[in-house]
């Protein structure tokens, strides 16, 4: 019998799962559907970084025979998914709310549409900042009587990687907040850290973008380390306003669980 009960909770959490996991597919193909039509001219839009440096008559190539229809239908979902991303992360609060502490929540709500928000201006920061850069360098080093033709289902690769690099990078508050609420560090411990901070910065402008050009890093490396003193910032005044309120306990206690 005690089985039985604690079988039917684990049931119903996976047919809550598979509601929320049906909902966020149905959000992304039905957004994915709206802008179908638009694939191509989507795909020009994204490649607009890399023609604008190339040659006069200069143009893309698809050397598999159904790239140049694949890849603005990849192109299309991924957009599709990222202008999603709030109807995803809904369904997902939604499912994990319910058992979080009513302190969690207050934390979790920002958090997740912080982290939203930064990781789109990662993208944005990598389309029109790094890009053009990176493209410009690269077409001006090449080889002479070497004609510059990527191959369209290359350069989205790519241009995604870059896009998923670059917003990852920007959630650096996010997880200076999360390290510093958890307990895991001080944002004293951070600041003494800033050297360090600012070296790995700026050693991580230098491998993402090409050849020695300073600019490209400082471009990268600078932002970066900005947005690890802003979250420095936002965990030192999280932590004080936290002591106020229990300055006997410690940042990560849970003392009046509330759901």
């Amino acid at each position: 019998m005690a089985d039985l009960e604690q079988e039917q909770p684990f049931l119903s959490h996976l047919l809550e799962l598979r509601t929320r996991l049906l909902r966020m597919i149905v959000g992304v193909l039905l957004v994915a559907l709206v802008l179908l039509p638009f694939a191509n001219p989507i795909y020009e839009l994204l490649a607009k970084p890399l023609l604008a440096h190339m040659p006069t008559g200069g143009q893309m190539v698809a050397i598999d025979p159904i790239s140049p229809f694949m890849a603005p239908m990849k192109l299309t979902l991924i957009v599709a998914l990222f202008i999603a991303i709030p109807w995803v992360l809904y369904q997902v609060w939604a499912f994990v709310a319910p058992g979080l502490y009513r302190h969690e929540k207050r934390l979790a709500i920002p958090m997740v549409v912080a982290s939203t928000i930064l990781f789109y201006c990662g993208m944005v920061f990598a389309y029109y900042i790094i890009l053009p850069i990176f493209f410009a360098f690269i077409v001006s080093t090449a080889p002479a009587g070497v004609a510059v033709m990527t191959d369209i289902s290359k350069y989205l690769d790519f241009v995604l990687t870059m896009f998923i690099a670059f917003g990852v990078a920007f959630e650096v508050p996010i997880a200076v907040i999360i390290l510093v609420m958890l307990g895991v560090i001080t944002p004293d411990a951070l600041v003494s850290k800033r050297p360090y901070v600012i070296i790995g910065a700026f050693t991580l402008g230098m491998v993402l973008t090409p050849g020695s050009d300073v600019v490209s890093q400082t471009l990268l490396a600078v932002p970066m380390w900005l947005l690890f003193e802003a979250g420095v910032l936002v965990a030192r005044i999280l932590a004080k306003q936290r002591s106020a309120v229990a300055p006997s306990t410690a940042i990560d206690h849970y003392d009046n669980k509330q759901v």
